[in-house]
């Protein structure tokens, strides 16, 4: 086998449909599916992640799912690390690999590898903790939308951690955490990979967004949620922040109403896959299709697998 393991990556908005592409192209394959969604990692947070059910991995094995439990960390240089493991076992085996998902980070360490941030300055880190516990993280956010307007746009407002690594790391370089990464350029090539990007018109995808929430709360996204928080995971957890899991804590700890709940749900989801979208258009080397587009998805990974030229 070539010593550079061929890759096909199925990517896009959430809701658009990659996990039945996914499995639909490696089933015939005989091939494995790495996940790349940094949510499905963690271990109990099923409905609110769209967890595949049981009977979609018996039909193909999946990888880097329920790996770490919600109070747990979790990073793209970790993901990588596994990942890359995987591949190795993977391609030893001589299995084709699949990488499934929508968190594009994840998805471009993997393949151009990891920008290597300067070292931590803890005493920095000290007083921006006390900054959120004084001030609280929007103000940190507003700071960093001044200092790095770049960084701050791929950083969701809740999210503590990145937002306090990017002022770290231009505090103590005095160069905003987006001019490091621009230079870094995730030039580190080790795979041959395909790139597919499942594309749908706007109208259909947030229909498809809006039915998902539905069914999610029709299949008990609230007890599941309630179960976390009796159990012993805050809603201040990283994971407990995203998108479906904060919205049903607000509910349950009162802070809004039922009816405001699901609309906020719906509207970040949306949200959410604009800002998909946007970051993965920004990759020239994906090729678009819509998921009916199966045969044209199909005769590309052929090409890739076979070696030959592959283009949009």
């Amino acid at each position: 086998m070539s010593q550079t393991p061929p890759l096909i990556i199925i990517s896009g908005p959430t809701c658009v449909g990659k996990t039945d592409v996914g499995i639909a192209l490696a089933e015939t394959l005989g091939a494995e599916i790495i996940s790349a969604d940094a949510m499905q990692v963690y271990r109990y947070m099923d409905i609110g992640t769209a967890k595949i059910t049981q009977q979609q991995r018996a039909r193909v094995p999946h990888h880097l799912i329920d790996v770490v439990n919600p109070d747990e960390p979790f990073s793209a240089a970790l993901f990588r690390k596994m990942a890359d493991a995987v591949i190795r076992d993977l391609h030893q085996k001589r299995r084709h690999v699949f990488v499934v998902g929508g968190t594009g980070l994840y998805i471009k360490v993997l393949t151009g590898g990891i920008f290597r941030e300067h070292e931590q300055d803890r005493d920095v880190r000290e007083r921006l903790k006390k900054e959120v516990e004084t001030f609280g993280l929007d103000a940190l956010y507003q700071r960093l939308q001044k200092l790095d307007p770049a960084a701050a746009a791929r950083i969701h407002p809740n999210d503590t951690c990145r937002i306090m690594r990017a002022l770290e790391v231009h505090q103590v370089t005095g160069k905003p955490i987006s001019y490091h990464q621009k230079a870094h350029g995730f030039r580190d090539i080790r795979y041959r990979t395909l790139k597919i990007g499942l594309t749908l018109d706007r109208d259909i995808l947030y229909d498809h967004i809006d039915r998902r929430v539905d069914l999610m709360l029709a299949s008990g996204l609230l007890e599941e949620v309630r179960w976390l928080l009796d159990h012993g995971y805050p809603s201040t957890l990283k994971s407990m922040q995203s998108i479906g899991y904060r919205h049903m804590a607000d509910y349950l700890e009162g802070r809004i109403a039922w009816e405001e709940t699901i609309r906020l749900f719906k509207r970040d989801t949306r949200r959410y896959a604009k800002r998909q979208l946007t970051w993965f258009r920004a990759d020239p080397e994906i090729l678009w299709a819509q998921p009916p587009e199966i045969d044209l998805m199909r005769s590309k990974v052929d090409s890739l697998l076979t070696g030959h030229c592959i283009r949009p």
